[in-house]
Formats: structure tokens, C-alpha cells, sequence
């Protein structure tokens, strides 16, 4: 599914947007580097379109995943020097979702803050928690050995996936557990973590109208 042309040029445009009674949640960041250069536009209240070009084609349907089911719209451009290796940019693309997660949610305001899920994809079945607590911290366990010695769709490694998680969560500010419990084909584990990380930030990033203000007792996230 791809990011509508008025959808990106609205968020290019207008980085509050409106939807309802309710300004659109946005960002758009870019980042430039000798090895990689990114793009990119989200909405936490979108519906999950995605048009995500990064070179890393099975990168590209973990991040399309990631948008559908957080329901988090999402637009990536990204490029790098994929020629020696794609690892420079996943991680890019993956400290851009960080940056641009923390600076659409903004000082946190009305959100539900926490979230959980446990997805299955057939044989693989994956649990994650986040808290967005503007505390970095990442537990990531419980993938079979080997898993991080594969390659996935001819670019990807296995070892890449923990990598991806803690990019991007150290620099969205968000405490994430990630725990792989059952699981045999490595696509599978891979897609099933990402599913569930989408399924835990929706919960985690929605706006509750019962919370009023910053959802911590010391009143700052």
C-alpha cells in the first residue's frame, strides 16, 4: 500500500494537519551522512499507508508491516552504500523512525503511553511491550541460535533485526521489550517481532480522552 500523493505533500506541508476535532500527530526528518542518506514522513494518526523505498527490499515489508499495523502512515526514501553492505542503511532508516516517533508524539500529552502484543505468523510467535517513556532501554530475546547468522531475502541478516530495534528505540525515547517465543523459518521471526512492535506502539501512541495531560505521575515524559 503507498502513501497518497496529498497525504505526503500534506505532511511535507503542514507538520500539525488536522483530522476530526483533532490536529494530525506528524513528523519529517532527514539525515545525511557519508553512508547513507533518509527521508521521512509519518502520521501517528493515519491508517497504516506506507511507501517505503529504502534499497533493502525485505527491510521495505518490515516497515510496510510496521505501518499497517500500528496504523502509523508512513513514507521512507533512503539510500546508502549498499554495495559493501546494507547494514549502514537499516540502521539509518531505523534512528530517522526513532527521531521522527519522538518528535511527533511531542511532550506526550493524552496518550495511553503502554502497550502490549503477541502475534503469531504460522510457526513464529513473538510478544512486545513498550512503554514510551522517554528512557531508552531494550530487552531483545529469545530468538533461536543461529537466527542472527541468516540471510533474509538475499540482503537482510538475522543479526540486523535486534540492531533495528534498538535504533530505533533509543532514539524514540521508548523502553521495549521484544521476546521471540516459538519460531523455525527466519522470516517468519523477523516479521512476527516487527507485527508485534506495530501492534504494541498503536496501543502504546493512541490518545486516551480519560488521560488528561502527561500520563506520569512526576507529570514529565
Amino acid at each position: 500500500m503507498s502513501m497518497s500523493p496529498a497525504k505526503a505533500t500534506a505532511a511535507q506541508a503542514d507538520p500539525t494537519g488536522s483530522a476530526g476535532d483533532e490536529a494530525h500527530r506528524t513528523a519529517h526528518v532527514a539525515r545525511t551522512t557519508s553512508e547513507s542518506s533518509v527521508e521521512l514522513w509519518l502520521d501517528l494518526d493515519g491508517t497504516g499507508e506506507a511507501d517505503v523505498e529504502t534499497g533493502v527490499p525485505f527491510y521495505d515489508h518490515m516497515l510496510r508491516s510496521l505501518a499497517k499495523h500500528s496504523l502509523i502512515d508512513l513514507r521512507v526514501r533512503s539510500s546508502g552504500d549498499i554495495e559493501i553492505d546494507v547494514h549502514h542503511t537499516v540502521e539509518d532508516t531505523a534512528i530517522v523512525l526513532g527521531q521522527a516517533l519522538r518528535e511527533a508524539l511531542g511532550d506526550k500529552s493524552g496518550i495511553s503511553r503502554f502497550g502490549d502484543a503477541t502475534v503469531p505468523l504460522d510457526e513464529a510467535l513473538a510478544t512486545a511491550v513498550v512503554d514510551v517513556a522517554g528512557r531508552p532501554y531494550v530487552v531483545h530475546e529469545g530468538e533461536p541460535e543461529g537466527q542472527q547468522y541468516v540471510l533474509i531475502g538475499g540482503h537482510f541478516t538475522g543479526s540486523m533485526t535486534r540492531h533495528v530495534l534498538e535504533s530505533f528505540a533509543t532514539n524514540a525515547g521508548l523502553c521495549l521489550h521484544v521476546r521471540v517465543l516459538a519460531g523455525r523459518d527466519p522470516h517468519h521471526i523477523v516479521e512476527a517481532q516487527f507485527k508485534a512492535v506495530a501492534r504494541a506502539l498503536r496501543a502504546a501512541v493512541a490518545r486516551d480522552p480519560r488521560v488528561v495531560g502527561i500520563p506520569s505521575a512526576k507529570g514529565a515524559l
